[in-house]
């Protein structure tokens, strides 16, 4: 028998406010435990919860940026749980009433545009986070930090329309890209500021009923992620054939050993007594509200990758690279825009910008190093003043000491060597000291030409002009 998979995802976005979702306590990271509270988060008798403005303009922008249907309307709910970081015994979230309803995303695989559904988008705040003590005083003990209770969230959930862990790596990936385009998250997995729980369950393959699912918890990476569903479908394969039943449980990935372990069975929606939230009124929107948060979204990840392909003439893959990054693209921009070269500009940057910047795990918002400055360096390739050699050091060396190209290439005499009368007369030596190679190309093996080139390369310390070079020996050699 063969089975397909059915995967949803619950994607938990923390929203760029400077305070919590219904206090003014600062929502700042890593900050000392337990430093970031009050009556309000910390849910004390007597307490009122006031909504944070801002936190539902973001919640707006992203459900228009994935073509959701914003509820003018939408209700405040208690969802009844207990967690020893959750200080009141319930979450303020959404639920038959949320904010925004069946928008979209389109994923592309291999050449393959597939669109997968987003069931809906709701608002809610954080619970807090528990710290096991690890050291010899505090092995065996749980400490609870409460800086991140209250902390507004948005909670995007899926259709189950994903059917591989590429499908869902793919959505996530685009997920994260559209949350940091419109600046209202900072994606930051490791933080805990993007999140994801992962809905996995397999069938038959024609069968229109879902299996039963398992559900993933808090996984923190994309790599993860993508490991965590392979592992688990695996499992609930095996399992099926082996002559067992899935259960619904809630899971969590042990990334060390690459599997997912019980972590406890799966309450049922209605376990969690879900009721309308008696100190805050139903938020409504108007129209005005939504418009200003639609002329708020940017061009998307998805758009600017077309343009840039279609604008500048570079391959998918490399648009696809240097739109990942909003920052990055914006770069790229200036870039192409100061040299007039949209492929020589995206090669400087995907090569050599982009690994410096992974040596010293930086991304391009840390970056000193100008586009102004890059573009100096290919004008001066273009003008042959220094070659492609040249200019790879040339780059390095601006990176690290902030130093302009003409600068750098000045102070180590590492300018181009043009002067064909120059390069003739060191050619002619070596041309001279090898005579058995010389009659060898003119027997017909040409591909010693490589070989003459060298030679004159190293006997100018890399400094010769490739072109003029080539040239020369062309006609020297015949």
């Amino acid at each position: 028998m063969k089975f397909e998979a059915v995967i949803g995802l619950e994607v938990h976005a923390q929203l760029l406010t400077d305070s919590k979702l219904f206090c003014s306590c600062s929502t700042k990271f890593g900050s000392e435990p337990n430093t970031q509270v009050c009556p309000i988060c910390l849910g004390m008798p007597g307490v009122l919860p006031v909504l944070n403005r801002r936190s539902v303009d973001y919640a707006v922008r992203m459900a228009i940026a994935v073509g959701c249907k914003i509820n003018l309307k939408s209700v405040f709910a208690r969802k009844n749980y207990f967690y020893p970081d959750l200080p009141k015994g319930y979450q303020i979230s959404q639920y038959n009433e949320p904010l925004a309803e069946y928008g979209h995303i389109d994923i592309e695989l291999d050449g393959t545009k597939k669109r997968l559904g987003i069931t809906r988008i709701h608002m809610e705040e954080d619970a807090g986070k528990l710290l096991h003590g690890e050291g010899p005083q505090d092995a065996g003990y749980s400490f609870v930090d409460l800086n991140r209770t209250g902390v507004p969230l948005i909670e995007i959930v899926s259709e189950p329309d994903m059917r591989t862990s590429e499908e869902a790596h793919a959505y996530l990936k685009m997920i994260r890209d559209i949350l940091v385009y419109l600046e209202i998250c900072d994606g930051n997995m490791e933080e805990g500021s993007f999140r994801c729980d992962a809905n996995v369950s397999v069938r038959p393959v024609g069968q229109k009923e879902l299996g039963t699912k398992a559900e993933i918890k808090n996984v923190n990476s994309f790599k993860f992620v993508k490991d965590a569903i392979d592992y688990e479908i695996h499992r609930q394969i095996d399992l099926i054939e082996n002559g067992g039943k899935v259960v619904q449980e809630t899971r969590l990935f042990d990334s060390a050993k690459g599997i997912t372990l019980s972590m406890r069975s799966k309450e049922e929606a209605h376990d969690y007594r879900y009721f309308p939230e008696p100190d805050l009124l139903p938020l409504i929107i108007d129209e005005a509200l939504v418009e200003a948060a639609r002329s708020a979204v940017p061009e998307l990840p998805q758009a600017k990758r077309q343009r840039f392909v279609e604008q500048y003439s570079i391959p998918p893959y490399d648009a696809g690279v240097l739109t990942a990054d909003k920052y990055l693209a914006d770069y790229y921009e200036r870039l192409a825009t100061l040299t007039g070269e949209p492929k020589v500009s995206s090669n400087w940057i995907m090569g050599e910008l982009l690994r410096l910047l992974k040596e010293d795990q930086a991304d391009i918002r840390a970056c000193a190093l100008a586009a102004e400055a890059i573009s100096e360096l290919i004008l001066m390739v273009k003008k042959g003043e220094i070659n492609g050699k040249t200019a790879k050091e040339v780059f390095e060396e601006m990176y690290r000491t902030g130093k302009g190209a003409a600068e750098i290439v000045k102070s180590k005499g590492m300018s181009q060597i043009s002067d064909e009368s120059a390069l003739a007369k060191i050619i002619d030596g070596i041309i001279e000291a090898n005579p058995d190679n010389v009659a060898k190309f003119r027997e017909g093996k040409v591909q010693l030409i490589g070989f003459f080139v060298g030679e004159t390369m190293k006997a100018t310390k890399g400094q010769a002009n490739p072109q003029a070079v080539n040239k020369l020996l062309k006609e020297k050699l015949g």
